[in-house]
């Protein structure tokens, strides 16, 4: 019976927008995090400064109309400081003001580590969560737009942490605080002016930054966009002289920027616009409780005093309603971004370690694929029943046309992708039943295109093996016939390789990434055209290398050139996903089949020497063993 695993992945449905609530639901535990006492201290802390300083900040109108009074020859008529004077009443104003900022940097001070540390968890998670995403994830996805996604993200929560608990809670605070002195001191009609000027203002704020929430979403994908095909064209820089197409990138990305002109200017309008509303409404509320108080100074109710009180605290109130529009813009900016990077922290990995799964343990390194079929995609199978069996100690070749699934067949041992039906084992373990992390570890790849870190090529060789020592590195390097070259750059092993590694050329790279293999010594090797880029003087002095490093470890082999692999005890000829001949060099040639006729093309495009004898193209029949290469 086969065993079956699904390959679907909801990564070909984008990142989804996770909703408001469960936005805040996800940044809650960063800000109150079980088992972390000293965080949840912080919070509390930063909680009381933050009460000291709104307490302060709404005594300060009423000290400053104290002393407006006693300047004006109005005597207060009760308090604490009644027996101050007017110089007295002014120091204590000053006194209130630095109060109310002095607590709220202490709130600041005390919790910011709380918020850097919440920051820094999640974007931990997030870049390991991405690593964890299947090799399918990270092919449909683009890069730049990835790395926009996570950097709007990260500073929506920084953004939320910050201005969430420390504006919008203090600000409804403050309001209310205020509204209460109004209808304590002056009367419900004031406190029923603020309250509707308030409520007014807040529903128009909310209201018009919905729809410039839509306006912003459209700036950042087109900003995406712009930023993606950027770092396309940069990446592709080569090609891009090759085709002498420099105009057209430059057209292809005003192209993009042309279309987030059109965003930005449309979400820069409706700016405009959010904030003359916001200013009329508040200018209204001010206008009719300044003519309230005035009115009631010249009736003899009230106080100069009490006027320049109610003017104090609609001022004060007024800043932070102003602040409010754009701390809730932010805000729902923030949720957006956040959304999105959330979504991505949603996104499940599609290749996952079973329940029960155990470390490899590679005894012997037998491998075996067993009616392997699969497909990238439900409706293109790839694999069509292959089946092999690779001996311990032994060298496989899997040799066909391009598309034929012979880097598909390392995918699967490597697992980047679990098999549709049947199975891949290693000394009889099945690879779902095993750790990938144990599995990784016991397989050294040399890839046909080696990309390196854009740091030193002591760091990529060392990359290999972790706390690896000089000595390692050294003698890695001199097995991969790339020491010698090393030395002789000024900088040596300290060499920055560029971006990608485009400072080397093709042979210097792939010689770095045999290099660090070597320093792997995994028991199981998979080259992947290993030596495609590299010279045939080179070639042939590495393939050396590699055979050394092949002795008593089990290798498959991915050969464009038949020559580096006429010495593998099994050749496996692959077509259209299936295995159509199987055997050794010799035996295959005296088929006289495919890989006869693909060897004869290759001696006559010149990309096969013999050294004993001249293949004749033309012949019927097929050569004899005898006239293969070295026999």
């Amino acid at each position: 019976m086969r065993r079956t695993t699904s390959t679907a992945t909801s990564s070909d449905q984008g990142t989804a927008r996770s909703p408001a609530v469960t936005t805040l639901r996800r940044v809650a535990p960063y800000l109150w995090p079980e088992g972390q006492a000293w965080v949840k201290r912080r919070v509390i802390i930063a909680l009381v400064f933050l009460l000291l300083a709104k307490l302060v900040s709404v005594t300060t109108p009423y000290v400053y109309k104290l002393a407006v009074d006693r300047l004006g020859g109005v005597a207060p008529d009760t308090g604490m400081i009644l027996g101050l004077g007017a110089v007295g009443l002014v120091v204590a104003y000053g006194l209130a003001r630095l109060g109310a900022v002095v607590f709220g940097e202490l709130r600041d001070a005390v919790f910011v580590r709380v918020g850097q540390r919440a920051i820094r968890r999640l974007a931990i998670e997030t870049f390991t969560h991405i690593h964890q995403l299947s090799l399918r994830y990270h092919i449909t996805r683009k890069t730049g737009g990835l790395s926009r996604i996570i950097e709007r993200g990260v500073k929506g929560v920084d953004f939320l942490l910050r201005f969430m608990l420390f504006s919008i809670g203090p600000l409804i605070l403050e309001l209310t605080m205020v509204a209460g002195i109004f209808a304590w001191v002056f009367g419900w009609q004031y406190a029923a002016v603020v309250i509707i000027t308030i409520t007014l203002y807040v529903l128009f704020t909310f209201k018009v930054t919905e729809w410039r929430v839509k306006l912003r979403r459209e700036m950042n994908d087109q900003d995406t966009d712009a930023n993606q095909k950027a770092i396309d064209s940069l990446l592709n820089f080569e090609t891009v002289k090759y085709f002498n197409a420099e105009q057209r990138e430059a057209d292809r990305y005003d192209g993009a920027m042309r279309q987030y002109e059109t965003a930005a200017v449309k979400t820069g309008l409706s700016l405009s616009f959010l904030n003359m509303g916001q200013a009329t409404l508040i200018t209204t509320g001010l206008v009719i409780v300044m003519a309230m108080s005035a009115l009631g100074v010249q009736a003899g109710t009230l106080t100069v005093g009490d006027f320049v009180m109610v003017n104090a605290y609609m001022i004060q109130i007024t800043m932070p309603l102003n602040f409010l529009g754009t701390v809730y813009r932010e805000i729902r900016q923030a949720l957006v971004d956040m959304g999105e990077m959330f979504g991505l922290l949603g996104q499940p990995a599609e290749i996952i370690d079973a329940p029960d799964a155990k470390p490899l343990l590679v005894s012997a390194g037998e491998i075996t694929f067993d009616d392997v079929h699969f497909g990238y995609e439900p409706t293109r199978e790839i694999l069509k029943g292959v089946s092999f069996t690779l001996k311990p100690g032994q060298k496989l070749a899997l040799v066909g046309h391009s598309g034929s699934g012979k880097s598909t067949i390392g995918r699967l041992l490597f697992r980047f992708y679990d098999v549709t039906s049947g199975a891949v084992r290693i000394d009889g373990q099945d690879l779902r039943d095993v750790t990938q992390s144990s599995l990784h570890a016991s397989i050294g790849v040399v890839p046909q295109d080696t990309v390196l870190f854009n740091d030193t090529i002591r760091y990529n060789i060392a990359y290999g093996k972790a706390n690896a020592t000089e000595a390692e590195i050294v003698a890695a390097a001199r097995a991969a016939r790339i020491h010698d070259f090393v030395t002789r750059l000024p900088e040596g092993y300290e060499t920055k390789v560029g971006e990608r590694g485009l400072k080397l050329s093709g042979g210097e790279k792939q010689r770095v990434g045999i290099a660090r293999t070597l320093l792997k010594n995994p028991p199981i090797l998979i080259l992947d055209e290993a030596t495609s880029a590299l010279d045939t003087q080179t070639e042939r002095s590495i393939q050396e290398s590699l055979a050394e490093m092949g002795q008593g470890r089990s290798v498959i082999t991915i050969a464009h050139r038949l020559s580096t692999i006429a010495d593998a005890d099994q050749i496996l000829v692959l077509d259209e996903g299936r295995v159509i001949e199987r055997g050794t060099h010799d035996a295959l040639l005296d088929l006289g089949g495919v890989y006869f006729a693909m060897w004869q093309r290759q001696v006559m495009e010149g990309e096969i020497e013999i050294e004993d004898g001249v293949l004749d193209p033309t012949q019927d029949q097929p050569p004899v063993a005898r006239l293969a290469a070295g026999s």
